[in-house]
């Protein structure tokens, strides 16, 4: 879907990545800017850096350059390049009476970040409407990658997203979706710092432990959403993976749940 955009070259950009990542965490980096399909085994690709915490020893990092930047409704499938902010997906199917991408509204990031964690807002996730995605092999059908909640087995770059195409944006879905992201901490963070445990709530099992609105540092577990890891100023790497830790642990001995991170960790 994206032939015409063979003019656009890869070329490195510099990346403070104290300012790019939403916890601002992270130090400066040269990343590749890809704007060519093919291999590039020697780079972890980035998205918008919205779930990530970033240490000074990261591997080498490319992101998805302008090529990949683009919307196209063809024969009742939408065509999304994966360096697509979801704002901008989200105004297009509003303007495109489009349903079910609603959910989108505050929930930041490029399209192939969002597709490679298989985000959402608890039971709505982009897999539920995606119809196939676009790697260097070529077109892979939704049936045929394995995914699940918050969590996808695609190894490789996602270059594009194709939708299954229904019509009827909900106002009220929109709108619902946006009291549900306000009432998330607004200040940097990385979103949800762990998964939810089946039939469980992480930010529940936080607060049992002690720790919602415990700091180290400048970082904490949020006192308006406990699973929310938030950046109060400078905060550093050390202090969140001591957080992110010391939750694992106490989680661990009080519950004997092995709770996972939603967070990735460089």
């Amino acid at each position: 879907m994206n032939e015409e955009k063979e003019e656009y070259k890869n070329y490195f950009k510099e990346v403070d990545f104290s300012k790019y990542s939403s916890i601002h965490i992270g130090p400066k980096a040269e990343v590749l800017v890809i704007n060519e399909i093919g291999e590039y085994t020697d780079y972890t690709i980035l998205g918008r850096a919205n779930n990530v915490l970033i240490s000074n020893t990261h591997p080498n990092f490319a992101v998805l350059g302008e090529a990949f930047d683009y919307i196209k409704l063809e024969d009742n499938l939408l065509y999304v390049g994966c360096a697509t902010k979801s704002g901008k997906l989200l105004s297009y199917a509003k303007k495109n009476d489009l349903a079910n991408l609603e959910f989108l509204g505050k929930l930041p990031g490029s399209l192939g970040g969002l597709v490679k964690m298989n985000a959402g807002l608890k039971q709505w996730e982009i897999f539920n409407y995606i119809h196939s995605i676009k790697t260097k092999d070529g077109y892979i059908k939704k049936e045929d990658i394995e995914y699940s909640y918050r969590e996808t087995k695609i190894n490789t770059i996602v270059y594009e997203v194709v939708f299954n195409v229904e019509y009827g944006f909900s106002k009220e879905q929109a709108e619902l979706f946006k009291q549900m992201r306000d009432n998330q901490p607004q200040v940097p963070s990385a979103g949800s710092c762990f998964k939810n445990p089946k039939d469980d709530f992480a930010g529940r099992l936080i607060e049992e432990v002690g720790l919602k609105g415990f700091k180290k540092g400048e970082m904490g577990f949020s006192e308006k959403h406990s699973n929310f890891l938030v950046n109060y100023g400078n905060g550093s790497y050390e202090d969140a993976i001591y957080l992110i830790n010391l939750a694992k642990k106490r989680i661990k001995d009080e519950f004997n749940i092995e709770i996972q991170e939603e967070i990735i960790i460089y």
